[in-house]
C-alpha cells in the first residue's frame, strides 16, 4: 500500500491535493457536467388540471365552449320546425325555410336507408346519387323555364328535395310491418303499397312545389312545369319502397 494513501474515517478525501491529480492524469472535478442547477420549480411547473379545464395555458374552461351541435351548424328545433311544415302540404310556412340547411335532408336520408336496411334492401348509395342527380335535375328544369328571372341555387335544391323525403321515409317505415298485417299472399297487400306509393308522390310533390312557389321568385308562374319534374323525383324514390 502506497505511503500516501490513508484510510480516513472523519470524510476527508485522501487525495485532496491537486498536485497529486494532476501528476496522476486525473481531473479534480470528474461531476462538473452534471450540474442540477433547478431554479425556481415552481415557476416551471405546468399548470394544474381543474375539474373543469385548465386552470392556466392556452385553454379555456370547457363551461365557455359552445356545444358540439352548434359548432357543427345543426340546430334541433329549426329542424324539427321545418320538418312540421312541410308534414302540412296544404299550409305551407316559408319562413322556417328561409335558410336552406343539408343537416335535416341527410337524417331524412340516412332514415331512409335504415329503414331500407331493415327491410333487407342496402340503398344507401343509390339514396345519394338519386338526390344528387335528382337536385341537379330540378335546379337546370326551373333556371331553364325562368330563363334570366332564374334565381334558384342547387344548394336550396338539395335542402327541398330532401326536408320532403320525410314522407319516403313514413311510407317505407310502414312497408316493413305491412307483411306482418298481411299475408305476403294476400293480393290487398300489392295492391295497397301501389295506393300508399301513389298518394305519397302526391304529397312530397306538392310539398315541394308549395315551398318553391313561396321561396323562389317568379316560381309561381311555372307551378304546374315545376310539379312535373319534383314528380319524377319521388315517384323513382317511391319505386325503391314498392319493389
Amino acid at each position: 500500500m502506497r505511503d500516501d494513501v490513508a484510510l480516513s474515517f472523519d470524510g476527508a478525501d485522501p487525495y485532496r491535493r491537486g498536485g497529486e491529480y494532476e501528476r496522476l492524469g486525473w481531473d479534480p472535478h470528474p461531476c462538473l457536467f452534471m450540474s442540477f442547477d433547478l431554479g425556481d420549480v415552481s415557476a416551471s411547473a405546468p399548470p394544474r388540471m381543474s375539474s373543469m379545464g385548465y386552470s392556466g395555458g392556452g385553454f379555456g374552461a370547457f363551461e365557455d365552449e359552445p356545444p358540439l351541435l352548434e359548432e357543427l351548424g345543426i340546430s334541433i328545433p329549426q329542424i324539427t320546425g321545418r320538418t312540421l311544415t312541410v308534414l302540412n302540404p296544404f299550409q305551407i310556412n316559408p319562413d322556417p325555410h328561409e335558410d336552406a340547411d343539408l343537416s335535416g335532408p341527410i337524417i331524412f336520408y340516412m332514415l331512409f336507408g335504415l329503414c331500407q336496411l331493415i327491410g333487407g334492401k342496402v340503398h344507401f348509395g343509390v339514396i345519394l346519387g338519386w338526390t344528387t342527380l335528382a337536385s341537379i335535375y330540378l335546379y337546370i328544369v326551373f333556371n331553364l323555364l325562368a330563363g334570366k328571372n332564374g334565381s334558384l341555387d342547387f344548394y336550396r335544391c338539395v335542402s327541398l328535395v330532401g326536408y320532403c323525403q320525410i314522407f319516403m321515409v313514413l311510407l317505407s317505415a310502414f312497408s316493413i310491418f305491412l307483411p306482418r298485417l298481411l299475408s305476403p299472399r294476400c293480393a290487398v297487400q300489392g295492391v295497397l303499397k301501389y295506393v300508399l306509393g301513389s298518394l305519397t308522390v302526391l304529397w312530397c310533390t306538392r310539398s315541394c312545389t308549395s315551398l318553391l312557389d313561396v321561396l323562389v321568385p317568379h316560381a309561381e308562374e311555372h307551378r304546374s312545369l315545376v310539379a312535373y319534374p319534383c314528380g319524377l323525383i319521388y315517384i323513382a324514390f317511391s319505386l325503391l319502397v314498392i319493389f
